[in-house]
């Protein structure tokens, strides 16, 4: 039966997984609260990949005073061996009686055996209690658990008309330093930034996370150049961190000045010509990206955005007018009726320093 009580320790335990936001990278984030007579006794997160699970910390920090207690678990307790072994089990030689999940785990080797694991072991159990909000914080697993693809999200600056570069090309800075930071938080979250080879021939970024006082990692950076046309000294090929080439060249190999320990090469061209998109996230999935950042113009945009493979917009959008002559947000076909349009739902707008951040996710009107 769920109290009161179990939403407050849960939303504990939800902000203990969000410390893992940019660091449990492929695992999801979780958090774990152990509470015995109405008192937190242990409490974890999870970190980083191969280290101890949520349970586990909390466990640890509890000692003998986890027997007898409930725990209050953002995902359900694993149940098989992975890099380190099941929590279900710890759980249960610890002697705790209750388990309260936010959700069930949609890793098919989890899949509501832990949690039937622990209620064969004598143990009241109970399931769903925020699992909204539980679910918000692990889009990319559960998209890649459910659907075998990452979670993308795609990030554009415009000015007040809709604009994102200037007819030349040039766009340095639309948006003022406050926004550009937060964008900073965007990629530290995410397991790969992609970017087209469009945006590396006229800006040559180096798609980096730079959050001082943040640990993180670099995420792998993904570049979509189908005649693969990126120059060997582009400044994200030696960038700290993994690059990886999606090209649709038939022979990716042939430039030696491409080949370097850090950099991959993954040909997946399309039928009807260029890269294959759908292709290119079914093999980011298979090496547990969770999430995409997509930092692109307006052709990939587009390309995602036609392919149904843009889950939300992060949108930042700059007080000020750029002319009808400077370029789009996405370059789509000619959409020659209203039945046609594509259809936003806000989530939320927000002022960023000068700026506003809007974020939408993508569906039909």
């Amino acid at each position: 039966m769920i109290h009161q009580a179990d939403h407050q320790f849960m939303v504990r335990a939800l902000r203990l997984a969000e410390r893992g936001l940019y660091t449990t990278d492929p695992n999801p984030r979780v958090g774990c609260v152990l509470v015995r007579d109405g008192e937190i006794v242990g409490e974890g997160w999870h970190e980083r990949a191969g280290g101890p699970h949520a349970e586990i910390r909390a466990l640890t920090q509890a000692g003998e005073r986890a027997r007898g207690a409930t725990a209050y678990v953002t995902l359900e307790p694993c149940c098989h061996h992975g890099r380190t072994p099941p929590c279900s089990d710890a759980l249960i030689r610890a002697g705790v009686t209750r388990v309260v999940a936010a959700m069930a785990d949609p890793n098919p080797r989890v899949a509501g055996q832990g949690l039937a694991q622990l209620a064969a072991a004598g143990m009241a159990v109970e399931s769903g209690v925020l699992q909204a909000q539980a679910e918000a914080l692990n889009p990319g697993f559960i998209m890649r658990m459910r659907r075998g693809r990452p979670f993308v999200r795609c990030k554009l600056a415009m000015s007040l008309d809709g604009r994102t570069a200037m007819a030349s090309g040039e766009s340095k800075w639309i948006t003022a330093e406050a926004a550009r930071h937060d964008v900073q938080h965007l990629r530290a979250r995410s397991s790969a930034i992609m970017t087209g080879i469009g945006t590396v021939l006229a800006d040559d970024p180096s798609l980096m996370v730079r959050l001082e006082g943040v640990d993180t990692r670099q995420p792998l950076r993904v570049v979509v150049d189908s005649r693969l046309r990126i120059p060997p000294k582009a400044r994200l090929l030696d960038a700290p961190g993994r690059t990886m080439i999606a090209t649709a060249a038939q022979e990716p190999l042939r430039d030696a000045a491409l080949i370097r320990d850090n950099v991959s090469i993954m040909a997946r061209p399309a039928p009807q010509g260029g890269v294959d998109l759908s292709a290119v996230m079914a093999y980011l999935a298979e090496q547990e990206v969770n999430e995409v950042l997509v930092e692109a113009g307006p052709t990939l945009s587009g390309a995602l955005l036609q392919a149904e493979l843009i889950d939300e917009l992060i949108i930042y959008m700059a007080p000020h007018l750029m002319g009808g002559a400077a370029r789009g947000l996405f370059h789509l076909p000619e959409l020659v009726s209203m039945d046609q349009r594509i259809g936003l739902e806000i989530l939320d707008i927000r002022a960023v320093g000068r700026d506003w951040r809007i974020t939408a996710t993508v569906g039909r009107l």
